[in-house]
């Protein structure tokens, strides 16, 4: 720990990173009735924080190991701040990149005159691409110990712009350089505040590994946030963070959707899904726990966001927030009933209304509201139940939330015995028509639905006829794919508005 105390405090960041500022959020401090820090990184010169860390190793090469020039493996952030760092310092920079880098990051880190190799779907897969070409090449890696040192800064300008009263810094956590640095500094120069994690629950990797002991694997870590989609974390870096770090909260990809909307509305910058990754387990862990009148600081660690998936934030960040809920309400086929639903409805702002004549005796209608959060909710739910409507609230129900919002059509008469399956799976150019060739031919697709969610992964609803004798090579069949899925049968939404009639 004095070692990286004494790297952090001999760092030579500032000769290409700025000092960020520290700023209030008056309306996420009011709301939360607590005092509430943003420590600003996307005003970095690449919009991201990886800046210190990459300079304050490259500044330190030799010149033999300057002369072969750098590489590094990256999700986007970490790249910029290696080419910036190396355009500065006029050295070749190589980074290697997951094809499902957003095209923002990867032609900023063009734009800083490095050399791009896209290879793997995730940050492991081109990291290991990375780890061949430093043999082959012997180009000097970018390795983290100084890079830990480096993103330590962070915590040295917290302590002096707010050393007073602070309960709790806040982290997003990826491979766990940025906490690793931070909580070393923290836990030596103020032992009293808390360093608390922020990981994506389908990302998780430094919070299972605490919990095993040891790094662990992640099979299919999620790509919504993906400056923090990592298999494993550091070997370098866990240590530090097992002896330094107090919780690791976990947050879904509404929260963080819901934590980009809080930001923009107190500074008016749009961060990046894992830059708000901070600001989400603050707010869950402020629900957890029900504590009032702290000081706490959330890191926003970058901006890099791909403008194209501002479609998907925007319709997930009142979910997140808990100010829409969707329902699925069973209402009588006969003239004026629909009219008479949205007077049960009373004056509300309805978000939504999916509505199609099913048949002469009921219809199903899939509705969304504007709501004061969970307990408004329950209350709306209540009341229509009361009023003789078969109601079902499918506001944290994922099948309805990506795929029947925008299925409006109704129950199939000839479908013989569904499937109903949800898959995710990294996006490129081809990727729809390689997931269709993957699926084969097997069984008959009765129903399909695929959204593109910001390029950067794509989702799929499909629904296969399978005959009861074929169940279990059809769930052997899904396993061998190797795309992430999620068997849906039973699923709510799936039996109000998808499902076949019974004839």
């Amino acid at each position: 720990m004095d070692k990286i105390l004494r790297a952090i405090l001999t760092s030579r960041v500032y000769e290409v990173a700025r000092e960020t500022s520290l700023d209030i959020a008056s309306r996420l401090s009011k709301r939360l009735e607590n005092t509430i820090w943003l420590k600003r990184e996307d005003q970095q010169p690449v919009f991201s924080f990886k800046l210190r860390g990459a300079y304050n190793r490259i500044a330190r090469l030799s010149q033999a190991e300057r002369a072969v020039g750098v590489i590094t493996a990256s999700a986007g952030n970490h790249a910029q701040g290696v080419a910036l760092s190396a355009k500065h310092l006029g050295i070749r920079a190589v980074i290697v990149m997951p094809k499902t880098t957003p095209d923002i990051k990867v032609e900023a880190v063009k734009a800083l005159d490095a050399e791009v190799v896209l290879a793997g779907d995730h940050y492991s897969e081109a990291q290991a691409h990375c780890d061949r070409l430093v043999e082959e090449t012997g180009m000097t890696f970018v390795h983290p110990p100084l890079v830990i040192a480096g993103q330590g800064t962070i915590a040295d300008e917290i302590v002096r712009q707010h050393p007073r009263d602070l309960a709790a810094i806040f982290v997003p956590v990826g491979g766990g350089g940025l906490i690793a640095g931070i909580g070393a500094y923290v836990k030596l120069v103020m032992p009293d505040v808390a360093v608390i994690g922020v990981e994506p629950v389908d990302s998780d990797a430094m919070k299972q590994a605490l919990k095993a002991g040891a790094p662990v694997s992640l099979e299919n870590p999620g790509l919504f946030a993906d400056g923090v989609a990592v298999r494993q974390v550091g070997r370098h870096t866990f240590p530090i963070v097992q002896s330094t770090v107090s919780d690791i909260v976990t947050v879904n990809n509404d929260e963080i959707c819901g934590a980009i909307k809080d930001i923009f509305d107190d500074t008016r910058t749009i961060v990046e899904p894992a830059g708000a990754l901070a600001v989400a387990g603050l707010k869950a862990y402020i629900e957890r726990t029900g504590v009032r009148g702290k000081h706490y600081v959330a890191l926003l660690s970058g901006a890099n966001m791909n403008f194209d998936r501002l479609r998907f934030v925007a319709e997930r960040a009142e979910l997140g927030e808990s100010r829409e809920a969707l329902f699925a309400v069973t209402i009588p086929e006969r003239p004026g009933s629909f009219r008479q639903f949205c007077a049960a409805l009373g004056r509300r702002v309805i978000t939504e209304f999916n509505y199609r004549l099913n048949d002469r005796q009921h219809a199903n209608v899939f509705v969304g509201l504007s709501v004061g959060g969970r307990e408004d909710a329950s209350r709306v739910q209540a009341e229509l139940l009361r009023l003789g409507y078969e109601t079902t609230d499918l506001t944290d129900n994922e099948l309805a939330k990506l795929h029947v919002r925008y299925m409006v059509g109704g129950h199939a008469r000839d479908v013989k015995r569904e499937r109903l399956c949800r898959f995710e799976f990294p996006e490129r150019p081809g990727a729809l028509l390689q997931f269709l060739d993957t699926l084969g031919g097997r069984w008959n697709i009765s129903l399909f639905h695929y959204r593109n969610h910001g390029s950067d992964f794509g989702r799929v609803l499909a629904a296969m006829e399978v005959p009861p004798n074929e169940d279990q090579a059809f769930e052997r069949f899904l396993t061998d794919l190797g795309y992430l899925y999620q068997i849906e049968d039973g699923n709510d939404a799936y039996n109000r508005f998808l499902q076949p009639v019974k004839i």
